[in-house]
């Protein structure tokens, strides 16, 4: 595939890795806005969905916005790298993630760099756009000039809600960077039409902003997550005491409630700093407590349940609501617990299409003698469980009336 309107053509920007969560909605928001914007990917079926007009996963708004931009022209799908030849800006959707040893793997980046270097020539800007480890953009800059490249390197993080990207491209201000002045205006003059603000800050800035983002985040969550599992453990109901004590209350407003606290960007970004600095002690007890809570929970079933006996339904197994992604999601570290002690485990999404041990809810609801609602999808609200006990931490509500959840 050479492009959505068939034949070659010049394009002003090319996303690699853009038919992913972070490139393709970037993608539409260019092509939206003039931009003639080509989509690179290894992952062929993922460009042929978006070929025929729909997206690879959930995106509000993005079958609408790609629908409307496939016709004009300014959209193009390849899975070949050599369309990336003259290209002026080339964006790279690809970060840096974690090995097993909690340790970035600055490798992945590289590898990359390396497959598009004979395609690069002197003047493009590379535009690196996922989470990276602090330093990587200058480290970056420095391979490709020991590799014979004069180019512009750019750090500019994304920093939108997975699933509402296309709107939030359009209404956040964007973290601009660059190795070098020139290099940091040429990336201006594209984020420039799309955002209404740009932050300008110094490469090693704009990386540690964007992991304090989502570690900060993660740990809100955390801090919730202890003080919910220490108030249950005292038999009281934490969702009582966090209504009174938000009640008319501004400077406990951002204390948000309990749950499961994880997906490819939170957990791992708090793993970036914690690696960077060994001395984050917070980070570390943020990541002990919400990878805890699914213990947590299993140990308080335990105690109410004789859970050998039970089959438990699981409701919702992506890592958020109204998501269809499933990376790093608690629910299957409670499903993995929760396979030692029940006697059967079943499980269940609305959204989640590449799981093929998921049955249909109604199934779930039939055959389980306890359900546990994982995910708060909307889908779940007000759901006839007929009769069967729930126990949904979202929705406390809900675990006293056995009725489904309505967060």
């Amino acid at each position: 595939m050479t492009s959505a309107t068939g034949g070659k053509q010049p394009y002003d920007v090319c996303i690699v890795g853009g038919a992913g969560h972070v490139g393709a909605p970037l993608a539409l928001v260019l092509a939206k806005h003039g931009f003639r914007t080509l989509i690179y990917d290894v992952n062929r079926a993922a460009l042929d969905v978006l070929a025929s007009g729909k997206m690879p996963f959930l995106e509000n708004g993005g079958e609408e916005l790609l629908r409307e931009v496939l016709p004009t022209g300014r959209l193009g799908l390849s899975s070949d790298i050599t369309d990336l030849v003259r290209i002026p800006n080339v964006i790279l959707t690809i970060g840096t993630p974690i090995d097993e040893f909690h340790n970035p793997m600055l490798r992945v980046v590289l590898d990359c760099v390396d497959a598009l270097l004979p395609h690069l020539s002197d003047g493009q800007t590379i535009i690196l756009r996922s989470t990276v480890f602090p330093g990587v953009t200058d480290h970056v800059d420095q391979y490709l000039r020991n590799h014979g490249k004069k180019m512009l390197v750019a750090f500019c993080p994304e920093r939108v809600v997975q699933g509402h990207s296309i709107k939030e491209l359009e209404t956040l201000p964007q973290i601009v960077s660059g190795t070098t002045k020139e290099a940091e205006e040429a990336a201006v003059r594209v984020f420039s039409k799309i955002a209404p603000s740009i932050v300008r800050m110094v490469t090693k800035e704009a990386e540690f902003a964007k992991l304090i983002s989502n570690a900060y985040r993660y740990i809100q969550f955390a801090a919730t997550n202890q003080f919910y599992m220490m108030v249950q453990s005292a038999g009281l109901d934490y969702h009582r005491l966090l209504e009174g004590l938000k009640h008319d209350y501004p400077r406990a407003r951002d204390l948000p409630g309990p749950g499961f606290a994880a997906g490819p960007c939170l957990y791992k970004d708090t793993l970036q700093l914690a690696a960077f600095n060994s001395q984050f002690g917070l980070g570390h007890s943020a990541i002990d407590i919400n990878e805890g809570l699914p213990a947590f929970l299993l140990a308080q079933l335990s105690q109410q349940h004789r859970l050998g006996e039970m089959t438990v339904g699981l409701l919702g197994m992506a890592f958020k609501s109204e998501s269809d992604d499933i990376r790093s999601s608690l629910s299957y570290k409670l499903k993995k617990l929760l396979r030692f002690q029940a006697r059967k485990v079943l499980s269940t999404d609305p959204f989640v299409k590449n799981d093929p041990d998921l049955i249909p809810q109604d199934q779930v609801i039939a055959e389980s003698d306890l359900l546990i609602v994982c995910v708060p999808h909307t889908a779940y609200r007000n759901l006839d469980l007929k009769g069967t006990p729930v126990v949904d931490i979202w929705n406390p509500e809900a675990t006293r009336k056995g009725q489904g959840s309505r967060p």
